[in-house]
Formats: structure tokens, sequence, C-alpha cells
């Protein structure tokens, strides 16, 4: 088995252009920031902010809207705009999730929302499927002795249920929870990852499940290969299908990457491809995003952003890096349609705070958007903190899932 360890690197020649998107090269005008409050006595909310670097406005709050209930925890919403402007959303403390229309771009409106759906809870990713419909991860279902593994559940752009599948059989360990989702349509099938939630699980969610996509069957559950360190396939995160629809790497929280083998097959398996930088269980690598034959991904020991080609999904290589201040702990990170921007939230210092930073799609360079921050201020970025609220309240915001409009 041949491992990237991707060592670290100044790579001097990878600076991006800072040249203002414009509407004619397919830029987004808002990004939409899923926020919990600062403040347990006051709603969660979707913020949105004017990312037209032309207007004048680049940055400025648009308005928010909150959401009924409180604590629900907002964390994961769908990866990218999806074509209906229906954007799925999960509160996952609260298990409920949300269906945010942004089909008026400034002036978002709450469509639906959910909790437990066939018999499953606390959905946690959301994938659109080529029908229109979303694939759903729920973590956990209720079993005999309390909580058992969840499922997959296709649900319309309303949430209603189409169908659902357990990730429960015999011999698959009660600790698993479906994490988050790769479709792989070219195939028939769909990849999930099995990570709890829960920060006190022991399990080490080393596994991977593989589905049929056209009855949802589940066909295998595989654990991956460990590397030199030891613990690079614990803590599975999150599949990406490549460009040619068949290839899939998953990332691990515990920063290895691994390439797929042999999903139409009978025995699937996963090959350490990379190691990322992990000094510590604080350190966990996290969102990745596919542009082309880049892969970017989250990577707090760096800590910042890394681009990796994968051109050869084998054997990739670093082709840049971004690196932040010390003290943030970046997580989510979400392309823009266009491939120009990636929106950053996370920890640390980046709890109330978000950054844009450019992307070369032809080299893989990545730079800070240092337009994009506060009138006056000299510190790129947005900050949730010290601004009243179009909804009402004056707390800290923190932000988790974010993602551009549709040009």
């Amino acid at each position: 088995m041949r491992t990237s360890a991707l060592p670290l690197l100044l790579l001097a020649a990878c600076s991006t252009s800072q040249r203002a998107p414009s509407p004619g090269d397919g830029a987004s005008d808002y990004l939409y920031l899923w926020t919990g409050s600062a403040d347990s006595t006051a709603p969660d909310f979707l913020a949105v902010l004017d990312v037209r670097a032309d207007t004048g406005r680049y940055g400025a709050l648009v308005t928010t809207l909150a959401v009924p209930g409180l604590h629900n925890g907002p964390h994961h919403t769908e990866h990218a705009m999806p074509a209906d402007g229906q954007l799925f959303a999960n509160g996952f403390t609260a298990g409920q999730s949300f269906i945010f229309d942004l089909r008026d771009g400034a002036h978002p409106r709450l469509a639906g929302q959910f909790s437990g759906q066939a018999g499953f809870t606390h959905p946690h990713s959301f994938l659109r499927l080529s029908n229109g419909n979303v694939l759903s991860t729920f973590q956990m279902s209720h079993g005999a002795a309390g909580m058992a593994p969840g499922g997959l559940v296709e649900l319309t752009p309303a949430g209603q249920v189409v169908r659902s599948s357990s990730a429960f059989l015999p011999g698959v360990d009660p600790g698993l929870r479906p994490y988050s989702a790769g479709i792989v349509a070219a195939l028939d099938r769909v990849v999930t990852t099995t990570t709890d939630m829960d920060p006190k699980s022991p399990f080490k969610a080393d596994q991977l499940q593989i589905w049929r996509l056209s009855d949802l069957k589940l066909l295998h559950t595989i654990t991956l290969p460990q590397g030199p360190r030891g613990d690079e396939g614990d803590l599975t995160a999150e599949p990406r299908v490549l460009e040619d629809g068949r290839t899939v790497l998953v990332s691990t929280f515990n920063c290895g990457l691994y390439l797929l083998e042999g999903l139409e097959g009978e025995s699937p398996a996963g090959r350490l491809v990379a190691s990322l930088p992990m000094k510590d269980k604080d350190s966990n690598c996290a969102i990745p995003a596919v542009a082309g034959h880049f892969l970017l991904i989250t990577v707090p020991t760096v800590p910042g952003v890394v681009s990796l080609d994968i051109s050869d999904p084998a054997h990739p290589r670093e082709a840049s890096r971004l690196t932040l201040d010390s003290t943030d702990v970046p997580h989510w990170i979400s392309l823009e349609p266009n491939t120009r921007r990636v929106v950053i939230t996370g920890f640390g210092s980046l709890l109330n705070r978000v950054l844009i930073a450019r992307f070369d799609s032809a080299s893989g360079a990545l730079a800070l958007d240092r337009r994009f921050r506060e009138p006056g201020s000299d510190r790129p970025g947005y900050a949730m903190s010290g601004r009243t609220w179009p909804h009402g309240g004056s707390a800290p915001g923190i932000p988790h899932g974010a993602v551009f409009s549709r040009p």
C-alpha cells in the first residue's frame, strides 16, 4: 500500500487572483448561513449575506429568518444549493430539520419542518437524487434495547417519505450511526459513513456501508484498514464522488483519505491513499469539496484548507494550502457553483465568524478573500457578533452549514 504523507510545504507560487467576481462569470448573489444563537432564549436563524462584489455591499447582511423552537443546534445543510431552491438544513441537537424556500434569494421563507421519518430519528446529511428528491441519512432508530442504527430515507422536496431502508442487519454493530453519504448513480450505489454525532460514543466508526441505489438495499458493511499512524480509518466522515461519476474518495475525521475499489462487485474495499496532518483528537479534519480534479478539505492542524490534486486519485498530491490564524479551527466549506469562491465556518476564532477564500480551478491555488470584511476593518471575514439581528435580539450567531446561491 502506497500512502502519501502530504508533508507541510510552503507553496509560494500558489496565489490566486483577488479580482472581484462579476455577474457574467456565474457568480452568486447571496450566501446563506445556517446559524445557532449564543443566547439559549433566542431562536436559531438563517442569515443572508450579499456577496455581489461589484455593488459596494460585498458582505453586507440582507436579512435573517428565525425558525421555530430553541436549542435546535444548527448543523448541516445540503452542501450546494439545489436547483429547486428548497434547501434542507438539520438542527441536529433537537432532531429537527427545516426546508428553506430560497427561490427569492433576498427573501427566505420557511417551507417545511420535520423530525423523525419512517421510524428513524435525527437526520444528518441531505443529498439530491437525479429525480429532484432528497436522500437523507438518519442516525438512529428506536430498537428493543434502546437506540439502534438509523438508515436512509428518500424524501420529496416537501419532506414527505418516498422509501426507506435500515442500516441495522445481523452482524452490524449496534453503535453504528449513518452519518453522511455519496450517491454513485453510475454504479447504482450509495456509500455511507458511520460516525456517531455523540462525542462520547465508544464506537470506532471505522466502517462504511454500501447500498444499492435502485432499491436502497444494504449490500455490504466494510471496515477500513488503518495506516501507519494506526487510527486513520476511525471516524469515517464524508464520501465524495469525483467528476467521472464512478470514483469515490472518503475522508475520515482522523484525517485519512481512502479510495474505494470494487464498489460494483462483491468485495468492495477502501485503500488509504493520503494521511493529512493531525496532532490530537481535537484537530479533526472535516468537510471536503470536489472541484474538477481538486479536492479541498479543512485541516485544523494547519490550520486551514488544503487543496489536493486528485488527477490520479490513488496518489493525491498537495497543490496549495490556505493557512488561517492560529486560533481558527476550520470545519465546514462549500464551493460557489462556479467554484471560484469557498465559504469557511468552524470553531475557535471562527465560532462567530465567516471567511471566504478564492479558488483557482486551473492550478488548485487558494487565497483568502481580503475584500470580504467589515467596512473600516482590516480583518477579513464577517463577524456574527456585536450586531442586532433583523429578526430581533443581539446575541452572537454561531454559523455552521453555509451555501452560496445559484447564479
